[in-house]
């Protein structure tokens, strides 16, 4: 899969990151490009190894339809950014965006885990990864960065609104009868109801959905065997 060079370095301080993340904020768009239904979801994911040196970027394709996986990849970069909350994307995108570029076949939508427009500055890292990729992409973390909500009802498929001063910026979405809900938002080329609808596609036996567990999963065996990692692929 060609993925344009990102419009800026991610060897930055900071408040440079801030910047980027404002200025390219105005890019995403929220409404859903017209024509048939997704068919290829990727999931992507990121983990990193116990020495924080390494992040693991990885990525599943997933047939929405027959509901099988088509393709995963995955790629390994040094870490060059410190943890701090709201500047993830920095940490982990170089490793995804490297594991994206291996796909023989082109998504035709993405669901990141993590945040989309449900972000202090409107650009978490599905936001960011769109924006780089051109793709559709969703933001559908476990758990809430910015805003405020109701319990959706316990029935799966119940949505509640996700909202900052009166603006909503995301939905919280019961994907499994009686468990803990998701937080789903706008990534770039979608619009919220979408998001909602592919998340519930996507999900059945567990609370996320499937292309982004099975992601998790990938890059969870990777890190079993950190150990053995002792530099980052050119690939």
């Amino acid at each position: 899969m060609k993925i344009p060079r990102p419009p800026h370095n991610w060897s930055l301080t900071p408040r440079q990151a801030i910047a980027v993340q404002k200025r390219l904020a105005s890019l995403v768009i929220r409404t859903r490009p017209a024509g048939e239904p997704p068919a290829r979801v990727a999931g992507i994911d990121a983990a990193f190894t116990s020495d924080h040196r390494l992040c693991i970027g990885g990525v599943v394709l997933w047939d929405i339809k027959k509901q099988q996986v088509l393709e995963q990849q995955s790629a390994i970069r040094p870490l060059t950014f410190p943890y701090i909350p709201g500047l993830l994307t920095f940490r982990e995108a170089p490793a995804l965006i490297a594991a994206l570029r291996k796909l023989e076949q082109i998504p035709d939508v993405l669901i990141c885990d993590g945040q989309g427009i449900a972000h202090p500055r409107r650009f978490g890292i599905a936001c960011h990864v769109g924006i780089l990729t051109g793709l559709p992409t969703i933001g559908c973390a476990k758990s809430r960065l910015i805003g405020q909500f109701r319990e959706p009802a316990p029935m799966r498929g119940s949505v509640s609104p996700l909202h900052i001063d009166h603006q909503r910026i995301g939905s919280v979405v019961r994907t499994r009868t009686g468990v803990k809900p998701v937080f789903v938002s706008i990534g770039h080329k979608m619009d919220l109801a979408g998001a909602e609808q592919l998340v519930l596609a996507c999900t059945g036996h567990y609370r996320l959905p499937e292309p982004t567990r099975l992601a998790d999963r990938l890059v969870g065996a990777i890190i079993k065997q950190s150990r053995s990692i002792s530099a980052p692929d050119r690939s």
